[in-house]
């Protein structure tokens, strides 16, 4: 059943589907009768979008398959073809209801920066719903129902050094530099907004833990954007039970 949850978020999530609701939205830039979990999904990003001062944006979808398709030509997207493809439109260009999405022609979505976390919850939800407890969901990022079964939370081991300790919450990490897309591991794949280019390596990785994996990996991946420890903890304070758990620096 878990299983069938997955695949049936993924039909509505998935860039890689063109049949999935997300895919359909940004091909025709309008989705009439738009699924609840997407309506959810990108409800919660705006407002992290908000809380980040614009630097987690589901919009850079354009920026990122430019970067794919001149990486995989073996070069980089020139400063003009970035600005291009960002004036197609942005977040404020997006309009959610219930009825119907729509957004600017040219414009595109992607959920890799909050869609992992927000499956995480929906699986712990269904989990929980069966009288579950002390499971470790991971679907890229973690979420906790309870902690170990045998006593204890659970141990999570960060990449960028240190642990945590995890009961009833969630964990998500994200590193510029996580993955790239050139050979030479210089171009990470999470974007600024604004410019279009990769986030600057002055991370080594950044772990936010929150109520719901969704919320931690949303702020997670834009933390990586911010320029100062400062600014992370000041988005990360407008979500009661959220925190930084680690920021280590490069």
């Amino acid at each position: 059943r878990a299983a069938a949850e997955i695949a049936r978020l993924e039909g509505i999530f998935s860039l890689y589907r063109a049949d999935s609701a997300l895919s359909q939205l940004n091909a025709a830039a309008r989705l009439t009768a738009p699924p609840p979990e997407l309506l959810e999904c990108l409800t919660l990003a705006g407002s992290i979008h908000r809380a980040t001062g614009g630097l987690f944006d589901p919009t850079v979808q354009p920026l990122w398959a430019l970067w794919a398709e001149r990486a995989t030509a073996g070069s980089r997207p020139t400063v003009d073809a970035l600005a291009a493809t960002r004036a197609l439109g942005q977040w404020a260009d997006l309009r959610l209801d219930a009825g119907e999405i729509t957004m600017a022609p040219g414009m595109g979505l992607t959920l890799n920066g909050i869609g992992q976390g927000y499956i995480a919850d929906r699986i712990a939800a269904l989990l929980e719903a069966e009288g579950l407890t002390d499971i470790l969901i991971d679907t890229g990022e973690l979420r906790a129902l309870g902690g170990q079964p045998d006593g204890g939370d659970w141990p999570v081991t960060l990449e960028q050094g240190g642990s945590v300790a995890l009961r009833a919450r969630a964990l998500a990490t994200s590193a510029p530099l996580g993955t790239v897309f050139d050979a030479a591991g210089r171009f990470g794949h999470i974007l600024y907004p604004a410019t279009g280019e990769p986030a600057l390596p002055r991370w080594r990785g950044v772990s936010i833990s929150a109520p719901s994996a969704a919320l931690a990996d949303g702020l997670s991946t834009a933390a990586v954007l911010a320029p100062e420890k400062a600014q992370i903890l000041a988005a990360v304070s407008g979500f009661p039970g959220a925190a930084c758990e680690s920021a280590m620096q490069a």
